[in-house]
């Protein structure tokens, strides 16, 4: 996905020209002719999201300083680009004071325009870095500092967001690499233990015969080695988070002991006399099917159920594709800054290149990609060329020959879908699709049984399921099929599921 750039103007003119040059630049334009329609965009439900503004300064309605003020109260950052025909220092000096970005004098050039969006981009994006990575560091990450545009992800976070609100036990499951460390302290930096620690342990690099010592900690002379006292990690978190990651490689004794560490809230330091009373908050993850776990005997039910009290899935990064520009453009001014490297960001090119991957690594993977092409970049803007891994032969997220499909999705009033023939990949290496056998005699009535036109939303729901029906629930095929975004097809889907269950 582009950046959105909001363009604000009373003049059409003006607004059009305008229009027309962010365009050019490979940004997505959406235009205002106002500054109250600004403000009901810019402050919209987060699935409308713009990057930047090119604000006009003189409007009939809001001006462009009312506009500053509102985003101001309504506390959205934004860069803002005011641009005006009274090019005065007065003007300069209050739009600046007021959190513009950047100032240019009507009629722009598309060169001086290219600018200053650019430089407004990734002063902002690297701005919002330092921003998460200090809250990071000192615990106080929280929602908004997830980039995401995901409708799945969205709803993981709404369910997150209700976890942080409570002491409830909360397990995050998913693949390596999406996330879920990164959800975990969104949770804590959102409760009330916020000013507590949060302590991360990965228990699948603890070695075995050292795992009851580091949760639980011990005393000198417990065991060879134990040369002085050890807390351990419950200790070290008490009054704020403990985060389990990989909570499903904890060996059978060291579940005993976790167990009573919940039931009792207290632990036993190897070699101790008493236990230790302890006040933790528990966020736990893994990437196993702990159920599976269970029935095969390798994981203690009654701590399952223990840790299985809030569960929390996310999503691979292959099933939201929104989320990759973003956080490819978020790497790549990590990196830079990381690197001492004057980055601009990605091309369009390069984006659609990362997008087209199957990423089954997934947000690790991406990063691990960019900061490659950060480093080995010889230009100020990322290529495809600087992703050569995925070049000659490197295939897009399509199926290739013996894989498995995308998971076919549930949509209202269809049976379920099958996917068994899933796109393959041509000679050519692009995406090649065996459509289900078109349907003979088949029409859509635009009238019902009583002569009456049907609701344009009725019939929209009888086109998308038509399509998916067609396209065996391959949702990016349905969606460029018909001329929409994957975001606004899951969000129909929704609302016809919403619709189904009333």
């Amino acid at each position: 996905m582009t950046e959105r750039i909001l363009i604000v103007d009373d003049d059409p003119v003006q607004r059009r020209l305008v229009e027309a040059m962010v365009g050019r630049f490979g940004y997505d334009a959406v235009t205002a002719s106002g500054g109250d329609e600004a403000v009901r965009l810019l402050t919209a439900p987060e699935d409308t999201r713009f990057d930047a503004v090119i604000l006009d300064l003189v409007m009939p309605d809001l001006d462009g300083l009312g506009v500053l003020a509102r985003l101001r109260e309504a506390d959205v950052a934004l860069p803002v680009i005011v641009q005006t025909a009274h090019g005065g220092i007065d003007n300069v000096v209050s739009a600046m004071r007021a959190g513009a970005a950047d100032f240019v004098v009507k009629p722009v050039g598309p060169e001086r325009l290219q600018v200053s969006l650019r430089n407004a981009l990734s002063r902002h994006s690297l701005e919002g870095e330092i921003q998460r990575l200090k809250h990071s560091r000192d615990g106080t990450l929280t929602f908004k500092h997830v980039i995401t545009r995901s409708p799945l992800m969205a709803r993981v976070l709404r369910a997150a967001e209700k976890a942080a609100g409570s002491a409830i036990p909360v397990l995050i499951e998913g693949p390596s690499g999406t996330g879920k460390e990164l959800i975990a302290r969104a949770i804590h930096g959102s409760g009330e233990r916020r000013a507590g620690p949060f302590v991360a342990v990965n228990c699948g690099a603890i070695p075995e015969n050292l795992v009851e010592s580091t949760l639980f900690g011990h005393e000198k002379g417990a065991f060879t080695g134990a040369t002085e006292r050890h807390a351990g990690k419950f200790v070290e978190a008490s009054g704020g988070t403990l985060f389990l990651d990989e909570v499903g490689e904890l060996p059978p004794a060291a579940q005993v002991k976790l167990l009573r560490a919940l039931q009792e809230g207290e632990v036993e330091p190897v070699g101790g006399r008493r236990p230790v009373k302890v006040n933790v908050r528990i966020v736990s993850a893994t990437n196993r099917n702990l159920i599976a776990e269970v029935e095969a005997g390798r994981f203690r039910d009654d701590l399952f159920y223990r840790l299985h009290v809030f569960p929390i899935a996310v999503p691979p990064l292959s099933r939201r594709p929104e989320d990759i520009p973003d956080l490819a453009r978020h790497f790549v001014q990590r990196f830079a800054a990381e690197e001492g490297r004057r980055i601009g960001g990605l091309t369009r090119e390069a984006l659609a290149l990362l997008a087209a991957q199957a990423w089954p690594g997934n947000v690790r993977q991406l990063e691990n990609a960019v900061f490659r092409a950060v480093v080995m970049a010889e230009g100020d803007v990322i290529g495809c060329d600087d992703f050569p891994q995925f070049q000659h032969g490197a295939r897009p997220q399509a199926v290739a020959e013996g894989e498995a499909a995308e998971a076919p999705v549930a949509v209202p009033g269809l049976p379920a879908l099958d996917v068994e023939a899933a796109p393959r990949l041509s000679p050519d290496g692009t995406p090649h699709w065996e459509p289900a056998p078109a349907p003979t005699g088949q029409t859509l009535a635009l009238t019902d049984a009583a002569g009456e036109f049907r609701s344009f939303e009725v019939l929209e729901n009888e086109i998308i399921r038509a399509a998916i029906a067609h396209y065996r629930g391959q949702m990016s095929e349905v969606a460029r099929r018909l001329g929409i975004g994957r975001s606004t097809l899951y969000r129909k889907l929704e609302g016809m599921e919403s619709a189904a269950r009333q």
